[in-house]
């Protein structure tokens, strides 16, 4: 009961927050960078220095930073409080418990152990411990079924492998798939533009463990040119990133194709052409930016959809990533693992989301002046 009482509560400020008006919103975003700035530089610089430099980026952001950023950040900590709540509630919800054996525990043995881990036998209370030695100490708790490792020690090594394979099947992705859309779309209804669109209609139809076993039969199992699992050289980077990256090549393909379709039609690529101006510079210069508008828009859920789909990949083709430790957390009930990896996957979905808003407000500033 308490925890959906605080789910509720969470959802309630999420919707209050997005009521406001948008002077109040960039107030509250400008707030909530500060203090997501002296949370996480309070345990280097010290209070008095972190709550200098939480104020100075605060008040920078509040006269510099686009108002489409400022909004995203202020649902940023209710969207913390929504994600741990929501993970705590389901780990506690589901059958098991994380000091469960073959043979049962004492109740005072279980009880030591839940004390000397900080796991409550309360969703909320559990909440409560680790949000709190989270915000003050700054520190995501031991893991529960690797001795003597801290949730941190585990995920530092695997969260460069994950940022190395998401970033490049997503640079892979966005390359192949603008690159299909752009020549689709400047010949719509030709030969290149059916070739182009059903190949897209392809890789939306197929899951990426389809894809997956597949390039490991083609490529590893039968022409022997790169590895069937592992981690170690860009050899064994290719399939997995690119198994990772042609479902949303798929996608972005087709963005691409319809925003070049409609940019292709504008008058400002009328009045170019009539200027007499070569055509790759009217389609580089003029109708490019517009055409990609929507595919900006789709980086956002793009980047999320690759990272939580890499479990799958991950698992695949033996990637020692995050992934391995989310699944590994909930097969195990290891909570603190669960919730770490949760809140390194919302951060950096939270990071690709401000960038997207960037490169959005960069792209058509117009955007920008009518929210203000």
């Amino acid at each position: 009961m308490s925890a959906a009482l605080l789910l509720l509560a969470a959802l309630a400020v999420l919707s209050a927050l997005a009521a406001l008006p948008l002077g109040v919103m960039r107030v509250l975003g400008a707030l909530g960078l500060a203090a997501l700035c002296f949370a996480i530089a309070r345990h280097a610089l010290g209070d008095a220095a972190a709550l200098l430099a939480a104020l100075l980026l605060g008040a920078a952001a509040l006269r510099l930073a686009p108002p489409r950023v400022l909004r995203r950040i202020a649902f940023l900590i209710p969207s913390f409080a929504l994600l741990v709540t929501v993970t705590t509630a389901l780990m506690y919800l589901a059958p098991g418990s994380p000091f469960a054996q073959e043979r049962a525990l004492a109740p005072s043995v279980e009880a030591a152990l839940r004390e000397r881990y900080g796991v409550p036998e309360s969703a909320f209370a559990f909440f409560q411990s680790y949000a709190e030695r989270l915000l003050v100490a700054g520190d995501l708790g031991p893991a529960l079924k690797v001795q003597g490792r801290t949730v941190a020690e585990l995920l530092a090594p695997a969260l460069p492998v994950s940022l190395a394979l998401g970033g490049s099947a997503l640079l892979l992705a966005l390359g192949l798939g603008v690159a299909l859309g752009v020549r689709a779309g400047l010949r719509p209804n030709s030969a290149v533009d059916h070739a182009s669109m059903g190949l897209a209609l392809l890789g939306i139809s197929l899951p990426n463990f389809v894809i997956g076993a597949a390039l490991v039969i083609v490529f590893a199992l039968r022409l022997g040119w790169l590895p069937v699992a592992g981690w170690g050289g860009f050899a064994s980077v290719v399939l997995p990133s690119v198994t990772l990256a042609l479902p949303y090549a798929a996608v972005i393909a087709r963005l691409a194709r319809a925003g070049t379709v409609e940019a292709m039609r504008q008058d400002f690529v009328r009045t170019a052409r009539a200027k007499g101006l070569p055509e790759r510079t009217v389609v580089w210069k003029h109708a490019l930016r517009p055409a990609l508008m929507p595919v900006v828009s789709y980086l956002g859920p793009a980047a999320a959809g690759i990272l939580t789909g890499s479990f799958v990949v991950e698992t695949l083709f033996g990637v020692p990533g995050m992934g391995q430790w989310f699944v590994k957390g909930a097969i195990n009930r290891d909570y603190p693992v669960v919730l770490g990896t949760a809140l390194f996957y919302f951060a950096l979905v939270s990071l690709f989301n401000l960038a997207v808003d960037l490169a959005y407000a960069w792209l058509d500033p117009r955007t920008e002046q009518e929210a203000a």
